[in-house]
């Protein structure tokens, strides 16, 4: 059976970009996680923990959004490794960072990086 939780759609304010007006005027971004792990325990006797806790997460993808990177692939690269570093029962985790509205010479609606990866 497979355990899925998914939380989408965060949004934070941050500074992340190569250009240095990014790094002073900052945009917006949205997170998406897929965290894979066994919850049936927690699912079975209705025990948070037992399962891995979403304000947790939210709270720990907050603070990695807060420190400034040159690129998004370094974003999400942070970000999960601190999932799986906090939370060992992680079996598999998918992150995407959104930059929305992204400076590239046109009108784009967002632009973005994924990693996924497995408990090694």
């Amino acid at each position: 059976m497979e355990n899925i939780i998914t939380i989408s759609g965060m949004e934070f304010y941050a500074y992340h970009g190569c250009f240095p007006e990014e790094k002073v005027i900052g945009t917006r971004f949205k997170v998406d996680v897929m965290i894979h792990c066994n919850f049936m325990e927690a699912a079975q006797h209705d025990n948070l923990e037992k399962s891995i806790n979403y304000q947790t997460v939210y709270a720990l993808i907050k603070e990695e959004m807060a420190v400034s990177s040159h690129i998004l692939e370094h974003v999400c690269f942070r970000i999960i490794q601190r999932l799986k570093n906090h939370f060992s029962e992680i079996l598999k985790c998918k992150i995407t960072v959104y930059k929305l509205n992204p400076s590239i010479g046109g009108k784009t609606k967002w632009v973005a990086v994924t990693i996924t990866t497995a408990r090694t």
